[in-house]
């Protein structure tokens, strides 16, 4: 492969830090953003260095002009392109590929392997080095051979391409996106709830509701933080023994397998509708769907006056013939349908 030359002053890589998020753009258009080995140092330079920080939570790459990148061109960058790759696949921050162009060889290393890669009506995506008698690199040796069928030796044997909508299809890109969206959905990006994810881990951490709130209140008056104040709005403006329920519901949550979580969510269910806590299940339906006053008069009234005693009560299981029959066996998995239970028969109760 030919040595390639890069102007030494050139930007080819531009590294932005926006609150939360950081934004790289391969930054070659006339080149269709063909990775060079100065490319690669600087990728290798800012990745290493976000991966660290503790204040960047999200990293987003795109590519300048019409072309995401058309992969690497040159022997030097070898080496240093497979090693960051590695990085790529198991980088440890949220990561969105922006790709409305080409995308193929080594420049397709920075889209599929993301944690999101977003595709338009003009990408372009290809491994097309069978073809010069090269071979299928850049961890494609790998990615391809984990596609369902022969699609991955029929892209890595042919260099066919592939559009935005078959990449999605075809699970190597998540999400398809019209070019003239693209714009907006950046936006969107930087000021996403991936950004505040710092603060809302540290208020969500708490061990009570009554905590998270107070702790959420103490971060709406840091500057910067205003979109806290509807989310605060709207914590207070809710059922306290609907809050309460959630909360502990979400942390049992965390440590139950599926079914046993279906099982608990079915007896909240049952109790919440039997106002075993409280009414305000129906009350919230009146206030917002049915005289649409906005105005709930929740009982109780407080996070202090939910009583304990009946919370545990909501969760406590049913006799084994009235639980939500899940069959996890493969032999009987399709039992427990419904018609079989004593619900179908009966009023009710538990």
């Amino acid at each position: 492969m030919a040595q390639q030359v890069v102007n030494p002053d050139e930007q080819v890589v531009l590294g932005e830090e926006i609150d939360h998020v950081r934004l790289i753009t391969l930054n070659r258009p006339r080149q269709l953003n063909v990775i060079s080995s100065k490319v690669v140092s600087l990728l290798a330079e800012y990745l290493e260095k976000w991966e660290k920080d503790d204040k960047a939570e999200l990293v987003i790459i795109k590519g300048a002009g019409r072309a995401f990148s058309a992969g690497d061109s040159c022997l030097e960058v070898v080496y240093r392109m497979y090693w960051l790759c590695y990085h790529i696949h198991t980088y440890k921050k949220t990561q969105v590929a922006l790709v409305n162009g080409i995308s193929m060889g080594g420049g397709a290393s920075l889209m599929v392997p993301m944690k999101f890669s977003v595709v338009t009506e003009k990408t372009v995506f290809a491994t097309p080095e069978a073809s010069i008698g090269f071979h299928t690199d850049c961890g494609f040796s790998y990615i391809l051979s984990h596609l369902p069928g022969g699609l991955g030796e029929y892209l890595a044997l042919t260099g066919a391409r592939l559009n935005g909508k078959e990449l999605v299809a075809a699970g190597l890109a998540t999400h398809f996106v019209p070019s003239e969206k693209l714009p907006e959905l950046e936006k969107r990006l930087i000021n996403s709830v991936l950004n505040k994810k710092s603060i809302i881990d540290e208020c969500f951490s708490k061990d009570t509701v009554e905590e998270i709130i107070k702790s959420f209140e103490a971060e709406a008056s840091k500057e910067g933080n205003g979109w806290i104040g509807s989310v605060l709005k709207g914590l207070k403006r809710s059922s306290p023994a609907g809050l309460q329920i959630t909360l502990r519901s979400i942390r049992e949550g965390r440590k139950q397998t599926l079914s046993e979580s279906l099982k608990k969510e079915f007896r909240l269910t049952i109790n919440i509708l039997r106002t075993t806590i409280s009414e305000d299940v129906y009350e919230g339906i009146r206030a917002l769907t049915i005289d649409k006053d906005n105005a709930p008069k929740w009982n109780p009234q407080s996070l202090d006056k939910v009583d304990d005693e009946k919370l545990d009560l909501v969760f406590k299981p049913f006799k084994e013939d009235l639980e939500l029959q899940i069959a996890e066996k493969e032999d009987n998995r399709w039992h427990g349908k419904y018609e079989t239970t004593p619900y179908a028969t009966s009023a009710l109760t538990a």
